[in-house]
């Protein structure tokens, strides 16, 4: 039993050593960095324990990017599910084969650089653009519509980003469906909606939950998306965090920001474990 012992431990050390040297260290560093103050000079870092870093960030400028970049996130995760869930719901029903095919549609953009993929969509949403142009030839608009470099843009190119995320979380919950359960409620006189929202959907709801935690998170932080595709009018708090630590040289404040960040990612993740309870989902159902 203690050469067991000896031999686990042996085993998880080495993950232990690695986490708590490119993990813990780091994050440790970033808390104490953001408790200290910038240098006098404009550079450097001087480690004198003050709140200014946080006390800034309620200030309305810094305020309102957190209010956009959380705007801009709940409206990605909401076209995401709106999107993503059936894609995914009726991907898990095909065949064997026809599932392979889904996939790999899903897959492909990933075998692509994004910032490829991202300058493709500079080519579709331009006033030249082939959006623009089918548009034109359907005589929906009279004058090409100003796509690019807004904030539609900007949703365009976080849904395209994510929504893999969504479709693929949904679809390995709904695979596992026992489908039986539906066609009993069907037999016992249940309508299609009333047996789909009784039954299929909150036993999907961990993919769904999953799906929204891998989209809403990274879209607070993809801040080259924005910087893209709309042309630095709107800030996301990660830009504003590169921006403070390559332009403004304010390494403190920035790890104040990625601190707000973290805290609220981190409270996502605990309502995402909350939700996920099988006492919960036993209470939707």
């Amino acid at each position: 039993m203690r050469r067991r012992n000896r031999a686990g431990m042996w085993m998880v050390l080495p993950l232990t050593i690695f986490t708590l040297i490119f993990v813990a260290a780091p994050l440790l560093y970033m808390v104490f960095l953001s408790f200290a103050s910038q240098s006098s000079s404009g550079f450097g870092v001087e480690w004198k324990f003050t709140l200014e870093n946080y006390k800034r960030i309620l200030d309305p400028v810094y305020r309102n990017t957190f209010y956009g970049s959380l705007r801009l996130a709940f409206s990605t995760t909401a076209l995401n599910i709106l999107l993503g869930y059936p894609f995914g719901y009726f991907m898990a029903k095909l065949s064997a084969k026809k599932k392979k095919a889904a996939v790999l549609f899903l897959m492909l953009p990933f075998w692509l650089n994004s910032l490829i993929r991202l300058y493709g969509w500079i080519i579709l949403l331009q006033k030249k653009g082939l959006v623009n142009e089918v548009l034109l030839r359907l005589h929906l608009i009279d004058k090409p519509l100003k796509i690019l470099y807004s904030y539609p843009a900007i949703l365009i190119g976080m849904v395209y980003v994510l929504l893999p995320f969504m479709a693929l979380s949904v679809y390995s919950s709904a695979e596992k469906l026992d489908w039986s359960l539906a066609e009993a409620a069907r037999d016992l006189g249940a309508g299609r909606c009333y047996a789909f929202f009784t039954i299929i959907f909150p036993l999907t709801l961990p993919g769904l939950f999953s799906g929204i935690i891998l989209t809403f998170i990274p879209s607070m932080g993809l801040f080259f998306i924005a910087d893209i595709l709309g042309g630095n009018k709107i800030v996301l708090v990660g830009s504003l965090i590169q921006e403070q630590m390559t332009r403004g040289n304010n390494w403190p404040f920035a790890a104040a920001l990625a601190m707000v960040l973290l805290v609220v990612t981190s409270l996502l993740l605990g309502l995402y474990k909350k939700l996920t309870n099988s006492d919960v989902l036993e209470g939707i159902g």
